[in-house]
């Protein structure tokens, strides 16, 4: 089974290079299956239920989404109404949405995707460590294919996380910084991991923001009205091997490519 997951998706020249490149990717690999962080793909911040629905017709299967899905006021709705929309399954109880979601690839198989957010330098959260062994205990028996998208700040809290799920899951991928690292590997019983799947947006920015703004924030340090670059766009993600018989990866394989 072939997955491609694509890196956090910011504003319109995220949109347009998956428009661009992303039905080349999925006839040349033969994809099954398409999951992609959907949280900054509004203006740069957030989900629209409008952008969901361009996102679905580009061939997205599922979105996941992290600590910006909250932005748009409009997000609540959307998780409570679509399931392929995710957001990450260790925030308080009673909030809209799903943090994970079995899903059918072609052929039947299920897949199971989940979505978790990390602490450190973040929001103060269930720890989510403890919330995927509770999420998987429920989905082991639905699904052997498991990838995980884990939003998350810190490197090392990344790591830890993909050792941590090594020989449980699929894949544990990581999201949030917006810049690909190259660490992925097969970790011990069969785990690909990557520390960040990068973005899909313009390089030629601060992750995504207009680079003369972002500068100036830093050197100001006071409050910036940010905006999302839109030159030299890029998309970035990593495309997954995986055994449908025992949800063993047999490979991972990251990509970076510059869209004209």
């Amino acid at each position: 089974m072939k997955i491609l997951f694509v890196g956090d998706i910011v504003g319109r020249p995220g949109r347009q290079a998956l428009k661009r490149r992303l039905d080349h990717l999925v006839d040349r690999h033969q994809v099954d299956l398409v999951v992609a962080n959907g949280e900054n793909s509004a203006g740069g911040f957030g989900l629209t239920a409008e952008i969901a629905r361009e996102l679905f017709a580009l061939g997205i299967h599922v979105l996941t989404s992290g600590n910006h899905i909250w932005d748009k006021k409009e997000a609540f709705d959307l998780l409570e109404r679509e399931s392929r929309v995710l957001r990450p399954a260790n925030y308080p109880p009673g909030l809209a949405g799903y943090g994970s979601g079995v899903f059918s690839v072609p052929d039947g198989t299920p897949v199971a995707v989940v979505n978790l957010e990390g602490r450190v330098f973040m929001n103060n959260l269930d720890c989510p460590f403890r919330a995927a062994d509770r999420l998987l205990e429920g989905l082991r028996d639905r699904a052997k294919v498991i990838l995980v998208d884990f939003h998350a700040e810190a490197s090392s809290e990344k790591i830890a996380f993909g050792h941590y799920l090594a020989g449980r899951v699929s894949a544990v991928v990581g999201t949030h910084t917006h810049v690909q690292t190259a660490d992925e590997r097969i970790l011990g019983g069969g785990t690909a991991f990557i520390t960040d799947v990068g973005m899909t947006g313009s390089l030629d920015s601060v992750i995504g923001i207009q680079k003369e703004i972002a500068v100036e924030k830093f050197l100001k340090q006071v409050p910036m009205r940010f905006e999302v670059a839109k030159k030299h766009p890029v998309l970035c993600a990593v495309l997954l091997d995986v055994d449908a018989d025992n949800g063993c990866a047999r490979s991972i394989e990251r990509i970076f490519q510059e869209v004209s």
